[in-house]
């Protein structure tokens, strides 16, 4: 079957106080390894690496940006001999442009089939199947439902009651209402999946502009060791979209992965895109060794953060010498009450020997603080402040503070559902894409017992413990970020966000200035 692979353009806020940026579609591009060996015929449209210099204001919201080609110019390249279209979508902030999205293609390609799949189409399947006229969405890990809804696709079924993990409509017709099949059971042979088909996808254009997740230290391809999460913290969409199911890839088959990036693309750095890499102390280890033995030249870092428990002296040596030092951990909190009520099993004790070990080995260290939980208070906040000034002193580089948002299919959410405080409007969708901004406003608090601006002054308040104990302690730190940043050199998560101020301020003026609407767009999304 001739299929369409899509991954669509992203929303960029120009004010987020965040150093993430888009990145290589690492799910869609393993989708793309399992339908090719499946014998389908594939070709991509991506979006971002088609039109990496096209950001322009969106449509319907003033504040955000659009990174990456129009709905209509996305819908005017689907290649004649396309039956079946698929596009994936990560973040539901994405969702209204999406839709736009697949509302074009309908209105040009009114007979080819729509599949969607991603972690937002995972949480929200029965709403996104009613506000676009897609004909199935493929639930959670998408690899074997792809194949098999694919296969039956092309032998002309338009309703799929025995796959597993898709929602469809009933009776196949457009308007038909969701019908969504049980889970299927996670895959414990990860080893025996298709690695993602990377020459499918423009890498060189994502490292020409800078699209990396984490820090750019060199020609970057993302990876993905382990899946899943046990733990079931409560703002966290990991139980619906995986399960809490923890399963790791051997590590000798992803070193195998990596040295193959080495010598077919000249790839020097590795982002490791794992919800909870650093599980279990033998895998790490033998991951590092593997490394060694092999003698490989890389970095590679755990950008999207990773668990405390396991990483000791031993671990973080390693780690060190197989220069994988970049990662970041989670506390959330420094108020124990709150970790608790979100389910964040995690004791200061385990993160400060952790750091202390990670510090001493000359790890760059990032800690991931959210603050504006529904529970939250004053208290609360103090703890998290004491924290961060804990975390200064042990010579951690970085924190990173963001407003809560409710990501859908999660408990907080489903909580605030019920409450009557959430409605799945656009304007509650986008609310993620706020999270990094220099303030929170007022419509997108979902704190119990603080306002807005007391919030947001509580986020400088904590960076200003943080920063002012961590320059005063370690005072040739503002040396080495001044020198770094005027070099343009990313070595810690501050000089990747003021490197990439730089070039966020730029594309504001432009467009205050109105100079025109094409630049290039060296920022990166709240997220």
């Amino acid at each position: 079957m001739n299929i369409q692979l899509i991954h669509p353009p992203v929303y960029l806020n120009v004010h987020a106080m965040t150093a993430l940026r888009p990145a290589l579609p690492l799910g869609l591009a393993y989708i793309a390894g399992s339908l090719r060996e499946a014998g389908h015929k594939l070709s991509v449209i991506d979006a971002v690496a088609e039109a990496p210099e096209e950001v322009v204001q969106d449509e319907l919201d003033k504040s955000i940006f659009r990174l990456g080609l129009s709905p209509q110019e996305i819908s005017a390249r689907i290649r004649p001999e396309t039956e079946a279209v698929a596009i994936t979508n990560l973040w539901s902030f994405s969702w209204p442009l999406v839709r736009r999205i697949i509302q074009q293609i309908r209105r040009d390609h009114p007979d080819l089939p729509i599949i969607c799949g991603g972690e937002h189409f995972s949480g929200l399947p029965e709403l996104s199947m009613e506000q676009a006229p897609i004909d199935a969405i493929i639930l959670g890990e998408g690899e074997e439902a792809a194949v098999e809804l694919f296969d039956a696709l092309e032998k002309g079924q338009r309703e799929f009651p025995g796959i597993k993990s898709v929602c469809y409509r009933e009776g196949g017709h457009p308007e038909g209402k969701p019908i969504r099949n049980e889970r299927r059971v996670r895959r414990k042979d990860l080893d025996d999946i298709p690695w993602p088909a990377w020459d499918l996808f423009d890498i060189e254009t994502y490292n020409k502009y800078d699209l990396i997740n984490g820090l750019n230290m060199g020609k970057t391809i993302p990876i993905l060791a382990t899946r899943g999460c046990p733990y079931q913290c409560t703002y966290c969409s990991n139980p619906g979209m995986w399960t809490t199911r923890w399963y790791a890839r051997t590590p000798s088959n992803v070193v195998d992965e990596i040295e193959f990036y080495v010598k077919e693309y000249g790839a020097t750095n590795f982002p490791f895109q794992d919800l909870t890499a650093i599980l279990k102390k033998p895998w790490i280890i033998e991951f590092c060794n593997e490394i060694l033995k092999r003698n490989l030249k890389i970095s590679w870092q755990f950008p999207s953060g990773t668990r405390c428990e396991v990483i000791d002296d031993e671990v973080a040596r390693l780690l060190h010498l197989t220069n994988g030092r970049s990662l970041a951990f989670a506390p959330e909190s420094g108020s124990e009450r709150t970790r608790k009520l979100i389910r964040k099993q995690m004791k200061e004790d385990s993160l400060m020997r952790a750091v202390r070990a990670s510090v001493k080995h000359k790890l760059n260290i990032t800690a991931f603080i959210v603050i504006g939980f529904p529970h939250d208070t004053k208290e609360d906040l103090k703890e998290t402040a004491r924290l961060a000034r804990k975390l200064g002193r042990a010579g951690i580089d970085d924190v990173a503070i963001g407003f809560f948002f409710p990501i859908p299919n999660t408990q907080l959410y489903r909580e605030l559902m019920e409450q009557g405080r959430i409605d799945l409007s656009d304007k509650f969708l986008l609310t993620p894409i706020f999270a990094n901004d220099e303030k929170l406003e007022e419509r997108n608090n979902y704190c119990d017992h603080l306002s807005a601006k007391e919030l947001t002054a509580w986020k400088y308040k904590i960076l200003l413990n943080f920063y002012a104990v961590s320059m005063l302690t370690h005072p040739w730190r503002v040396f080495t970020l001044t020198w770094n940043v005027l070099r343009g050199k990313e070595t810690r998560k501050m000089e990747t966000f003021l490197i990439e101020l730089k070039r966020k301020s730029w594309i504001w003026i432009k467009n205050k200035l109105r100079f025109g609407k094409r630049t290039k767009p060296r920022v990166q999304p709240s997220s």
